[in-house]
């Protein structure tokens, strides 16, 4: 029998063998974010099996797909800065295309970096005008000024340059393909093991003017597209600034001052879409072939959707789902398994908590937006209490058809309130009229329920130290105000209930809130007001 000559050790043995057996801590994942632009909902061939996105319908198939994600702002930079900080537009600053992300703000790219992780991004920026200077959280850092160029050469002729790391580098090639050979290049190098990797892969498309690769240019020639452009009959209950904006930039009778074919402008989106898939395909074949523990997590979004004749208008900044309605998929490696559909209300606000928490980063307590982690897991059981969508959108001057406007959509209806104009709002019914077409605003029956979502609408608008507030921007110079001279311009037309005569029994009623008992209050104010106005 062995004896042990020193206590001290026997006492050391005995603590070691009784001691629990701990799990090695799970390395943190991989994480690949890709931004496309522009994109719609319905952009991919899993919801419209007539478009060919293998690698976003694999995803899809393959990890949780989202079917009811929006935007909280439909215009790029804004919805950038959102994505960015997990913050509304109110509250980050970024309210036009011109304005730059405040500094002071952190980024979910500079928590994660924070966090252990090397950090990289590759291409469109498009906060504060033509800047393309590297930006805090990035360790690694490949973009353009502005919408940058999808070939070599600017519109104006210029070389189109690449920021690389704060030195200019001259664009090589389509730009879809050449950000992607800068995110394979820098994943394929030099790293450390011991440090998990983010990519942020911020594609310019499929933004317009529309430029497919070389060889998509021939893609979907077949391809039946229809034309979903309302006639203005049928957009008779549309706000009047809806149906004035069809001759305009943004509508469908002078798209972008020019005879553009929409149909044709629709096939050159998709065409364009298609290299966005290839390089998707790239990034997963690298996923495919690497051999390690670590797990990597893909996430695929876009900024905002976009109207291809729906109500009359082209692009994008209203509140109309196709506007604001956005893929988004999460993919892994390990923890996501066969492919599911999760039906909840989810925005970009939820993004930056959301890689936060998988990445193991510290979430802000004040966070706006939802960690979608718990929605991840396959049959879990989630407590997510409804929370309506909160849309926000400020005047620009260089394109003054769109309003300001706020809005707020639950599982049912969407409040739109115009701001600034002259104008009705509106009220859908999402369940009965998904195309947006038919408005409400004025249907006794459904009064109560555009009472109770102005005031959640409202209040809001007013958390976290908002001030209810409309920034004033710079204007240079008069902005988009052309028309089509070619189409005549209708009288000022207002809503035909708005007609009254001088004597109708609602005259006064602005003065008071709308609500059930309006009418009986307002015989009570015709009665002081004629005996006041008749003296």
């Amino acid at each position: 029998m062995l004896m042990c000559r020193s206590p001290w050790l026997l006492l050391s043995w005995l603590l070691l063998i009784a001691a629990p057996i701990t799990a090695a801590p799970t390395p943190a994942p991989n994480i690949i974010f890709v931004l496309t632009d522009d994109q719609r909902h319905d952009a991919m061939g899993v919801v419209n099996p007539l478009l060919q996105t293998p690698n976003m319908d694999r995803l899809a198939n393959e990890g949780v797909r989202f079917t009811n994600a929006f935007v909280t702002t439909s215009l790029c930079s804004p919805s950038r800065a959102t994505i960015l900080t997990g913050l509304p537009m109110r509250e980050h600053g970024v309210v036009d295309n011109n304005s730059a992300l405040p500094r002071h703000l952190e980024t979910f790219p500079a928590a994660l970096q924070s966090a252990g992780y090397e950090t990289a991004f590759f291409g469109k920026w498009h906060m504060g005008g033509e800047d393309a200077s590297p930006r805090p959280g990035f360790d690694h850092w490949v973009s353009f000024p502005g919408q940058g160029s999808y070939g070599p050469t600017t519109l104006f002729g210029t070389p189109s340059l690449l920021n690389v790391d704060g030195k200019e580098v001259p664009q090589q090639g389509y730009i879809t393909d050449e950000l992607t050979d800068y995110v394979m290049s820098w994943l394929e190098g030099p790293r450390d093991p011991d440090r998990p990797k983010l990519v942020y892969l911020s594609h310019k498309a499929v933004h317009a003017p529309f430029r497919p690769a070389g060889r998509h240019m021939d893609a979907y020639t077949d391809l039946r597209i229809a034309d979903p452009t309302p006639s203005p009959a049928a957009m008779a209950s549309e706000p009047l600034w809806v149906q004035m904006q069809r001759n305009s930039w943004h509508g469908v009778d002078f798209p972008y001052h020019s005879a553009l074919d929409l149909v044709s402008f629709r096939r050159d989106y998709l065409r364009t879409l298609s290299a966005v898939d290839d390089s998707l395909g790239r990034i997963m074949a690298w996923i495919d072939a690497q051999d390690s523990e670590r797990e990597t997590i893909v996430v695929f979004t876009s900024d905002n959707g976009f109207l291809f004749g729906e109500h009359g208008l082209i692009d994008k900044r209203n509140a109309y789902e196709n506007s604001i309605r956005i893929p988004l998929i999460i993919w892994s490696t390990q923890r996501i398994r066969g492919g599911r559909i999760e039906d909840r209300v989810v925005s970009t606000l939820d993004i930056a908590p959301t890689l936060r928490s998988l990445a193991g980063a510290i979430l802000p307590q004040d966070a706006i937006g939802r960690d979608l982690t718990s929605l991840l897991l396959p049959d879990a059981v989630v407590d997510w209490p409804d929370q309506p969508l909160i849309y926000e959108y400020y005047w620009e001057f260089n394109y003054p058809q769109t309003p300001s406007m706020f809005a707020i959509r639950n599982d049912r209806y969407k409040l739109i309130r115009h701001h600034g104009v002259w104008d009705t709002d509106a009220l859908y019914d999402l369940q009965a009229d998904p195309g947006e077409m038919k408005n409400l605003i004025d249907d006794p029956a459904l009064l109560a329920v555009r009472l109770q979502l102005a005031q959640a609408l409202h209040e809001h608008l007013g958390r976290h130290g908002a001030s209810h507030s409309i920034p004033y921007t710079y204007k240079y110079n008069q902005g988009a105000v052309f028309r089509n001279a070619l189409i005549p311009d209708p009288p000022l037309v207002f809503p035909q209930r708005w007609r009254r005569k001088p004597d109708a029994e609602d005259r006064y009623e602005h003065f008071l809130p709308d609500s059930p008992n309006k009418t009986q209050r307002l015989e009570m104010l015709n009665r002081v007001l004629d005996k006041t106005l008749n003296q």
